[in-house]
């Protein structure tokens, strides 16, 4: 996929790898939605409901852009899709465990280790290498109704309904692949979905990426690619986040929120003066700093045990 050229010139640096797979994933974005549209009849609105101060009805320059993981569903969407591989046999339970731990490590830890990163990208790579991506697509649709749809936080959701109800476009913005995120951006009636693109040939994936993971600063540039695309005034759209690594993304627009904040970006939000919106239980709420990245039942055991194993090998 190439590298377009919407943006224009940047307020601040960002690497070349950042810049392209923003790109990548803000194109990729574009002609899932536009595929959408063609299926989707235009929704229809309510006459009888007070209309809100914000979002504001009908300002079609105004967008919000909804980070994934314990922003709009509990736990991690890469963790939930492998396990639905692992289920259908991509691969096998010591690689189940690493990646527990690798989730694990990079919610409890709160930082991005380049090491477990790359370990992560590279397993995700090599479970996909030389299948369709149609085939992905299938698999995500019934991983959604397996382990996704029960996890959706309700009030995160009713905050993107209001955008759509006022006319606006809703996208998610997320680490996870494009494909898995196109799904689940679907099934919620979504606009579509900014994710990671992995690199495909004739329909079947190389086990190459298209510049590097959506993350932190590569997620401010889809966003920034789409907005030039779409003509978005930023200082009008929205942006929802648990994440600190996703500042460079809230920064971008006129309306940041925190939602399920963890401690860095709960701090940051208050020093700015961000709204805040937490819809976890009070328990989980009072450790901001460890989100259920790792899930409930049997996701939760499947972490535990890959940092039991991590622990028994050091």
């Amino acid at each position: 996929m190439a590298a377009l050229g919407w943006l224009t010139p940047r307020r601040r640096s960002a690497t070349a790898r950042s810049v392209l797979a923003g790109e990548a994933s803000a194109e990729a974005a574009r002609k899932s939605s536009q595929e959408l549209e063609e299926l989707t009849p235009a929704p229809e609105l309510s006459g009888d409901a007070e209309e809100p101060a914000f979002p504001v009805l009908g300002d079609v320059r105004a967008a919000a852009f909804f980070d994934l993981d314990n922003t709009v569903m509990q736990g991690a969407a890469i963790f939930h899709f492998g396990r639905g591989l692992y289920k259908r046999k991509f691969f096998e339970s010591r690689d189940l465990y690493r990646f527990a731990w690798q989730q694990a490590w990079f919610r409890l830890a709160g930082i991005e280790d380049p090491e477990h990163m790359q370990d992560a990208r590279d397993s995700a790579l090599s479970i996909v290498k030389g299948h369709r991506v149609a085939e992905l697509m299938s698999i995500g649709e019934e991983i959604y109704d397996e382990y996704m749809a029960e996890r959706i936080w309700p009030g995160t959701r009713a905050l993107a309904q209001a955008h759509l109800d006022a006319g606006q476009k809703v996208w998610l913005v997320t680490a996870a692949p494009v494909e898995i995120a196109t799904v689940i951006a679907r099934r919620l009636g979504l606009t579509g979905a900014l994710g990671t693109v992995a690199e495909s040939v004739d329909g079947v994936y190389t086990g190459k990426l298209v510049g590097e993971p959506l993350h932190g600063p590569a997620k401010a540039e889809a966003v920034r690619a789409l907005a030039t695309a779409e003509d978005l005034d930023l200082t009008r759209c929205a942006a929802y986040s648990d994440s600190h690594n996703d500042i460079p993304m809230l920064s971008l627009v006129g309306h940041p929120y925190a939602i399920n904040p963890d401690t860095k970006l709960r701090k940051h939000a208050r020093q700015l003066d961000w709204r805040l919106r937490d819809y976890r239980t009070a328990r989980k709420a009072a450790k901001v700093g460890i989100p259920a990245a790792a899930g409930v039942g049997a996701v939760a055991g499947g972490t535990a045990a890959a940092i039991a194993l991590h622990r028994r090998r050091r």
